[in-house]
């Protein structure tokens, strides 16, 4: 588990109507696993570009969300510290494509970008409340390669088709957001909800996100993924959540 430095911003844009206008300020993760047959970066938090340019690379949301990061937290810096370059990931898997979780596209020149296609085909034409959260730069870029996922149609789609890997489509959040389930030989199952769980009082349904594309989506996405805890035993792993991210094992530390 890794850390792109934190969001700067209000408790009511992560919880709605809570909060008042107090100051909030939440991690940006972004997960390695490592597999025989080829390593997969799970998101990629912030943009390295936003570690010296903040405003002139996303622009009018830093108004809500300000991002404080360094360069040697950008996900292809982090990587490097330990010994993994970019030449080594197989995988970029998208859980969507805000802002917040695009750094590491186009980043890694072997890995195939995994996303919902409905996500894909939304962040180029958001609708107008949306749109501060897609930054073109970083998923329109040539040659590329993308793999498209198809909703419920192959929903818990396996990555390498040996279960560790699993993809969980729960939209809401965005219209095509995707949680990760990830089954470790040790560790067990550890289900990252990503942004369709933001924080522990999300999970627990005592707060809708402050940003969102369907409330119907976003709560049924929620329970869906609480059975899947339940059915699984799985270690739930919320989005951005800064009490509940300070009792996971950060990079270097790991989980196997």
């Amino acid at each position: 588990m890794f850390q792109t430095g934190s969001l700067k911003c209000k408790v009511h844009n992560i919880k709605m109507n809570q909060g008042g206008g107090a100051d909030y300020e939440i991690p940006v993760p972004f997960f390695l696993l490592t597999h025989p047959d080829g390593h997969t970066l799970i998101d990629g938090g912030n943009a390295v570009e936003t570690a010296t340019d903040p405003k002139g690379y996303w622009g009018g949301i830093t108004e809500v969300y300000w991002p404080v990061m360094r360069e040697d937290e950008g996900c292809v810096a982090q990587l490097k510290k330990m010994g993994i370059n970019p030449e080594d990931i197989r995988y970029v898997l998208q859980s969507h494509l805000h802002l917040d979780h695009t750094g590491a596209i186009g980043r890694f020149p072997n890995a195939t970008h995994i996303v919902q296609r409905r996500e894909y085909e939304y962040a180029f034409t958001p609708d107008w409340f949306a749109a501060g959260g897609y930054i073109r730069n970083d998923f329109d870029r040539p040659g590329l390669k993308w793999a498209f996922l198809e909703g419920e149609s192959n929903d818990f789609y396996d990555i390498y088709g040996d279960g560790t890997l699993k993809t969980v489509f729960t939209p809401g959040h965005s219209p095509g957001h995707q949680s990760i389930l990830v089954t470790l030989p040790n560790s067990g199952p550890m289900l990252l909800t990503i942004d369709a769980a933001y924080t522990t009082d999300h999970w627990e349904e005592k707060a809708l996100p402050g940003f969102m594309s369907s409330a119907v989506e976003t709560v049924r996405s929620v329970q869906k993924m609480r059975m899947l805890a339940s059915r699984t035993s799985a270690q739930v792993v919320t989005g951005h959540d800064p009490d509940a991210w300070q009792t996971f094992r950060h990079a270097p530390e790991y989980y196997d």
